[in-house]
Formats: C-alpha cells, sequence, structure tokens
C-alpha cells in the first residue's frame, strides 16, 4: 500500500450524521436519567453501606447504547449483560495475574476483553472500561475480587436492561430489543 492511499482513508466515506427526532431526544433522556438515577440510588442506599457499589462509569457508556442507540447490535441484551460480566472476569483476572504492574495488567485486561467479547459475539464497548476499572479502579473495586463481574457490572447492566425493556417499549415508535441471542 502506498503512503498516500494509507492517509486517503482518513478522509472517511462523506456519510453524515443523520438528524434524531426530538421525541428520540426525549426517550433517550427519559431512559438514561432512570436508569442512572436508579443505580445511584440503590447504590448509595443499599450497597455501599455494605461496602459495595452498583454504579461504575461504564454504565453510563451503556446507558448511550440502550437508551439512544436501541438498535445497534452493541446495544442489545446479550451485548449489554455478557459484554459487561466477561468484561469485568477478564480484568479481575489481569490485576490478579499483575497487580504490581498496572500498566500490563490494563493492557491485557482491555485487550483480551475484547477478544472474548468478539469471539462469544457479545461486544459491548463499555465493556473494556468495565475492564480497565477492575485494574485501576483502587481498592474498594480490588476488594471485590471476582464479586465485581456480578455486583456492580452484572447486576447494573441488568437494571439497565430492564429500564430499557420498560422504557423504550412505552413509545409506539420504539422497540427494544432487536433480538435476544
Amino acid at each position: 500500500m502506498k503512503i498516500n492511499e494509507f492517509f486517503s482513508k482518513f478522509k472517511g466515506r462523506g456519510k453524515k450524521t443523520p438528524g434524531v427526532l426530538l421525541s428520540e431526544v426525549l426517550w433517550s433522556f427519559i431512559g438514561s436519567f432512570t436508569g442512572i438515577a436508579l443505580l445511584g440510588y440503590l447504590s448509595s442506599h443499599y450497597f455501599e453501606p455494605r461496602d459495595l457499589t452498583l454504579i461504575i462509569g461504564p454504565h453510563g457508556a451503556s446507558a448511550v447504547l440502550v437508551y439512544a442507540a436501541i438498535k445497534s447490535p452493541l446495544a442489545q441484551p446479550r451485548n449489554l449483560v455478557g459484554g459487561h460480566i466477561l468484561s469485568a472476569l477478564i480484568g479481575v483476572m489481569s490485576y490478579k495475574l499483575f497487580p504490581e504492574h498496572l500498566w500490563l495488567a490494563s493492557a491485557l485486561a482491555v485487550s483480551m476483553a475484547i477478544v472474548v467479547m468478539l469471539l462469544t459475539k457479545t461486544l459491548h464497548p463499555p465493556g473494556g472500561a468495565t475492564a480497565l476499572i477492575a485494574v485501576i479502579g483502587g481498592e474498594k473495586i480490588h476488594k471485590l475480587g471476582f464479586l465485581y463481574a456480578l455486583i456492580p457490572s452484572g447486576l447494573g447492566a441488568i437494571i439497565l436492561l430492564i429500564v430499557a425493556l420498560l422504557v423504550n417499549n412505552l413509545s409506539p415508535n420504539r422497540r427494544y430489543p432487536e433480538y435476544w441471542l
């Protein structure tokens, strides 16, 4: 490949981002507000007093997908739940293997999470962050060990999914999910 061919790929394909109806914006807001508020409320009132948490940064990214990009394959239930749980397990394993080398554990966690999500057809981009948080999340996250895969990663994803099922299907113009498996 010639150098100019390589750099010509940087131009993209020329398609513009389509506009979004105001009703879609409203439903996306209602879903994301409800899902994240529920995770935050449950976390602060029930989980944090028990040295657990129910809300992590990757759940915010999942909210974008399951409330605003509901037709995307990356937003479907299998991807949402499976992506978080598998990535969390890989992140915890990576930290346990290389606790003294966070740079290596981080790179391994994210890269292996991507590989496993691709192989299991559970690709969910926030899963990469879920794996990374297992490594760099600090003492509170590290103390959870493999429980991190269930709480907050898996349970948080399931709660977001339940809210997505309820809110996304209230509108006559929206349907979620596109498929389960």
